[in-house]
C-alpha cells in the first residue's frame, strides 16, 4: 500500500511540474515582453508551484521508507511537513510580489497588452482548473495532505490569474493601467491561502483530535461486544496517513478471568484495525467491581454530583479498594477541555459532596481519590 501510493503521489507531482514550468515561462516571457508585473508575478507563483511540486514528490518517496530504529512509527509525518513547506513558499512568493507591485504602483510603466496574454492567461486558467481537479482526485485516493494543499493551490491559482486577466483587459478597453494594483490582490489573496494552508498542515504534527466520525465508529463497534461496560480515553496518534495508532480505556467485570480479557480485548483491536479505523490498537482493561456493598449506589450518586459541577463531566473506572484500616474510592473525571474551572476545584467540588453520601454506605473510615482527566 506504501509503496503504491508513493508511486501515485510522484506521478501526479511529476505531472504538475511539467505543467507549471509551461505555464511558468510562457508567462515569464510575455509578461516581460508587455512589462506586466501581474503576470510576471504569475509567473513566478506558478514557479513556486514547481518547487512545492518536487516536495511533495520528495516527501512521499521518504514518507513511504519503513520504520528503523530511529524512526520507530515511520516517517509517515514527511508528507505533513511537506505540506507545510508548501505553504511556506507560497507565502514567501505572494510577499515578494506584493513589494514589487507597489513598486509599479510608485512608477508604473506602460504594458503593451494584445491578445497573446489574454490567451495565455485564459488558458493557464483552465490548465490549473483541471490540475485542481487531478489533485483533489489523487489526494481523495490516496488520502494525502500534500496532495489536497496542491489541490487548493491550484484553485487560488486560477482566481490570482484572473486578476492578471482583468488588469490586462482593462488596460486593453479603457487604457487604464491597475496593474500594480492587480498585483498586490493577487499577493494578498496568496498570503491568505498560504497562511490557511499553513494551519491545517500543521495540525497534525502539533497533535490534532481525530475526527468525531472515526470516535463514533469505534465506540459502536467496542459497544457490540459482551462484558463490555463501558469505554472512555480514546486516542488517535497520528503518524502519517495509513499510519494511525489507537489507544483506549475499555470498562469490564472485574470477576472476568485475565485469560479472558485478554481474548475480549483482543477481539476488540483486530477488528478496528480489520475496519482500516487504525494501524494498530492499544487497549487498557478497566475492570468495575460489582459485588462491593453499595458501589452501584455510589457510583451513581457520584455521576449526579458531577452533572452538577459541570454536565458534560463524565465519571470513569469508579472502583473501591478496601485496605485494612480504611477504604479508597478510586475514580476519573473526564471534564471537557473548554471547562473553565482549575482541575483542582473540581476534584474538591466532588469530593466534598460525595464524601457526604459516602457515610450511608460506607461504614468504615474512607479515602477519595480523583483524577482529572481533559478530553
Amino acid at each position: 500500500m506504501d509503496d503504491d501510493r508513493s508511486k501515485i503521489g510522484s506521478r501526479a507531482g511529476l505531472t504538475g511540474i511539467c505543467l507549471n514550468i509551461l505555464l511558468a515561462t510562457g508567462k515569464l516571457i510575455v509578461g516581460a515582453i508587455i512589462g506586466s508585473i501581474s503576470i510576471i508575478g504569475d509567473a513566478v507563483n506558478n514557479y513556486s508551484d514547481v518547487a512545492s511540486s518536487v516536495v511533495t514528490m520528495v516527501s512521499f518517496k521518504l514518507s513511504s521508507k519503513r520504520a528503523d530504529k530511529e524512526h520507530p512509527y515511520g516517517h509517515g509525518r514527511m508528507e505533513y511537513l511537506s505540506g507545510f513547506i508548501v505553504s511556506a513558499v507560497v507565502i514567501a512568493v505572494a510577499i515578494e510580489l506584493a513589494r514589487s507591485s507597489i513598486g509599479s504602483i510608485i512608477n508604473p510603466s506602460d504594458l503593451d497588452t494584445g491578445l497573446v496574454p489574454v490567451i495565455l492567461l485564459l488558458v493557464s486558467i483552465g490548465v490549473k482548473f483541471w490540475m485542481s481537479h487531478f489533485y483533489t482526485k489523487v489526494g481523495k485516493r490516496i488520502g494525502s495532505s500534500a496532495m489536497k494543499a496542491a489541490a487548493v493551490d491550484s484553485r487560488m491559482d486560477c482566481i490570482t490569474t484572473s486578476v492578471a486577466l482583468v488588469s490586462v483587459l482593462v488596460m486593453m478597453v479603457a487604457d487604464v493601467n491597475i496593474d500594480g494594483y492587480a498585483g498586490i490582490v493577487v499577493a494578498l489573496f496568496v498570503v491568505w491561502q498560504g497562511i490557511k494552508s499553513a494551519m491545517e498542515t500543521a495540525e497534525p504534527l502539533i497533535g490534532s483530535k481525530a475526527e468525531d466520525e472515526v470516535i463514533t465508529e469505534i465506540k459502536e463497534i467496542v459497544n457490540t461486544y459482551e462484558h463490555v461496560m463501558g469505554v472512555h480515553d480514546i486516542r488517535v496518534h497520528d503518524y502519517g496517513p495509513d499510519k494511525k495508532y489507537v489507544s483506549m480505556h475499555v470498562e469490564i467485570p472485574g470477576t472476568l478471568s485475565l485469560h479472558e480479557a485478554h481474548l475480549l480485548l483482543d477481539e476488540i483491536e483486530i477488528e478496528i484495525v480489520d475496519k482500516k479505523l487504525a494501524s494498530e490498537v492499544i487497549v487498557h482493561p478497566d475492570p468495575i467491581d460489582e459485588d462491593y456493598p453499595g458501589i452501584k449506589e455510589l457510583r451513581h450518586k457520584c455521576k449526579e454530583i458531577a452533572v452538577k459541577v459541570n454536565r458534560d463531566i463524565t465519571i470513569h473506572d469508579f472502583h473501591i479498594i478496601d485496605h485494612k484500616s480504611y477504604v479508597c474510592i478510586n475514580f476519573d473525571v473526564l471534564v471537557p477541555y473548554e471547562c473553565d474551572m482549575e482541575d483542582g476545584e473540581i476534584a474538591q467540588k466532588i469530593k466534598n459532596e460525595l464524601s457526604e453520601e459516602c457515610y450511608q454506605y460506607i461504614d468504615n473510615d474512607f479515602r477519595i481519590n480523583v483524577n482529572v482527566d481533559r478530553g
